[in-house]
Formats: structure tokens, C-alpha cells, sequence
């Protein structure tokens, strides 16, 4: 592996790390930097992807559309309070054609409520699409094709 190549991946596996501190620490308003200005977003189950099918839980097209769904989480949903915890996988990166890298990385999501164990929430892959900006590395796409049949209770933070 070229010395480029290993340095892109650690550059990846930094933005997803930083990503996914920003979840895991509640930092919501955070969370649509991490994406360019029509960066998209999208919660998708393995069958419909496997498929071809379009249908998603969440399908968001733009930074304005996740810092709405940011508001909805922050002032207007209302649930049992939890935390979550993020295990990102290192980053494969599949492809490179000027700006834009293609990369796939691993993940699974735990949740925890206060005073209770521990669960899994939600596993399955990230497939994203990113690009260099003044800002450094930032999602145009990020695709979350979950494994799991089941979403225990209802997708309310990002995954």
C-alpha cells in the first residue's frame, strides 16, 4: 500500500472517529458539518440495498435537511433518555477518481439506558462518498446500510 493510500485511510478513519464522537457525546448540531452542503444522508435496510429498492428509514439530501432533523431530535421528539456507543471499523477504501474517494467502513452501535444493560441497536456498513474540502475530509454520502431486521423502538439519532 502506497504511503498516500495508508495516509488516506488514516485520514478516513479519523472523520469517522470524530463523527462518531460527535453522536456518542450528543453533539447534534455538530453532526451536518461532517457532510458538504447537499451531502446526503441515508438509513437503508440490507434487503432494499441487496435489491435495488429504494426505500430507506431516512433519506436526507442536504445539510438543511439534517439540521432539521437535528431540531427534531433536540426540541421536539420525546423518549426515554439513552446513550449510545460507536465502533467504527477501519476504512476500506475502494476507489479514488480525483476528489471524490469511495470507502466502506463497518459498524455497530450500541445502546445504553441509564441504569439498564447494554444492547445492540444497530450493525451494518457505511458506504460513503467523500471529498477534501478547505475544511478537510467531508461526506458528499453517506449511506448506512443496515444488517439488522429489527430497529428496536424507533430510529431517533443518527446512526
Amino acid at each position: 500500500m502506497s504511503s498516500e493510500r495508508l495516509l488516506l485511510q488514516l485520514e478516513i478513519d479519523q472523520l469517522n472517529a470524530d463523527y462518531a464522537a460527535a453522536l456518542d457525546e450528543k453533539r447534534f448540531d455538530d453532526w451536518p458539518l461532517f457532510f458538504t452542503a447537499d451531502g446526503k444522508y441515508t438509513v437503508q435496510g440490507r434487503e432494499n440495498f441487496d435489491r435495488g429498492l429504494p426505500l430507506a428509514l431516512i433519506a436526507l439530501e442536504s445539510q438543511g435537511m439534517m439540521k432539521d432533523r437535528v431540531y427534531g431530535v433536540t426540541q421536539t421528539i420525546y423518549h426515554a433518555p439513552y446513550y449510545t456507543r460507536h465502533v467504527i471499523s477501519p476504512a476500506r477504501v475502494l476507489a479514488q477518481e480525483g476528489s471524490l474517494v469511495t470507502a466502506q467502513s463497518n459498524y455497530a452501535v450500541f445502546r445504553t439506558r441509564p441504569g439498564d444493560s447494554s444492547e445492540v441497536y444497530n450493525v451494518g456498513r457505511y458506504i460513503d462518498e467523500i471529498v477534501r474540502t478547505e475544511a478537510g475530509l467531508r461526506f458528499a454520502s453517506r449511506l448506512c446500510v443496515y444488517d439488522s431486521e429489527m430497529i428496536l423502538n424507533s430510529l431517533i439519532y443518527p446512526i
